[in-house]
Parts: structure tokens; C-alpha cells; sequence
């Protein structure tokens, strides 16, 4: 019993090494486990069967950076930032807007790209077109301002985040993420995603 106070004032000094870094644990599966609700077009959907969108294509990006495999789970919303909270999933590509209260949960990445808040369609929504109505009046429409959409993550894993911050500069920097924002969405329904 002599031993058990010495091993008692080690206990804090070994904790931070029973957490394995995020980036370990990706690294070591050789898959980036990606949630998603795959039903909001055209960030996230299924077309006959197959996962597409905008998110989609953000993912295979991020993961081919990170040299591994985009593993991608398809989930309910109710899941979706509860799982990455508890380790499920790696990360959430699913349009989320960086909220404070979500900051306090999670560290997200740099921001991917803006949208008008009320473009986010809801879950069993179908895309629709916009059409702009001009008021026969001198009042100019509310709009509400852009939000920031990010990947969330488990706060705490510092090399991850860095290894995810270089992978979308490295996206950013050679034009792949304006081809897919060229590709997925229109001016009229973003602001600037670069």
C-alpha cells in the first residue's frame, strides 16, 4: 500500500496520454468517418442510391488531403453533432452554420463557404427555384445576413485541426473548392465561397 500514493500523484501526468489524438485514431483506421443527413440538395443527397453533392465531393477532398479514405455514414440530425461529440464520427460535413453555442462544443475548421440562412432547405424539402420579387414599395426586403459554414469536431485534438486547416488551404489555394462551388450552387443562391 506504500505505492498507492505515488501512483495516486501520477494519475494526472498520464491522462492527457490515455486520449489518442483525433488525428491518430484517423490516421491508424486509414478512414475519415464523415456524418451527413444526405437529403439536402445540392450540398448533401442521394441521387439513385449513390451519396453526391457539394459536402460530398468537400469530404472525398478533404479525406484524399488527408491521405486517407472518406468513410461517409449517413445519420438523422438528432445523431449528427452528438455522434462527432462522443467519437462516432470524426467529423460533420452536413451545411453547419458556426454558431457561439456550437463553439462551445466543438472546434470547428476554417469556414468553407457563406449562404443566406433561408436557402438551407428543410429536411423533407424539395429544392425549389428562387424567384426575386420586387415590393411595388419604397421598403427594401429583410434579408438576413450570411452564415458561416465549418466542420465540427471534438474540441481538444489540436493536431487535427491543424492537419484539417492545411488540407483546406491546399483545397482553397489550387481552385478545387471554387470548381465545386462552380459546380453546385449558382450567384444567385451563395455569396462568395471562396
Amino acid at each position: 500500500m506504500r505505492f498507492l500514493p505515488g501512483l495516486i500523484c501520477l494519475l494526472p501526468l498520464l491522462s492527457p496520454l490515455a486520449h489518442a489524438e483525433l488525428i491518430d485514431d484517423v490516421n491508424d483506421r486509414g478512414e475519415l468517418r464523415i456524418a451527413l443527413e444526405a437529403n439536402t440538395p445540392p450540398f448533401n443527397f442521394k441521387d439513385d442510391g449513390k451519396l453526391t453533392g457539394f459536402e460530398v465531393e468537400l469530404g472525398q477532398l478533404l479525406a484524399n488531403e488527408l491521405d486517407v479514405r472518406a468513410d461517409f455514414v449517413v445519420t438523422e440530425s438528432n445523431d449528427l453533432l452528438p455522434g462527432v461529440e462522443t467519437g462516432k464520427y470524426d467529423v460533420a460535413i452536413n451545411h453547419i452554420a458556426v454558431t457561439a453555442n456550437l463553439k462551445d462544443r466543438f472546434d470547428f475548421s476554417e469556414p468553407y463557404g457563406k449562404v443566406d440562412a433561408q436557402l438551407l432547405a428543410k429536411k423533407d424539402e424539395q429544392p425549389r427555384p428562387m424567384v426575386l420579387v420586387q415590393a411595388l414599395t419604397d421598403a427594401k426586403p429583410k434579408s438576413s445576413p450570411p452564415v458561416e459554414m465549418a466542420i465540427p469536431f471534438q474540441k481538444g485534438n489540436p493536431a487535427f485541426q491543424a492537419s484539417l486547416a492545411s488540407a483546406m488551404q491546399r483545397i482553397k489555394a489550387d481552385g478545387r473548392l471554387a470548381a465545386l462551388t462552380e459546380k453546385w450552387f449558382t450567384a444567385q443562391t451563395t455569396e462568395n465561397l471562396k
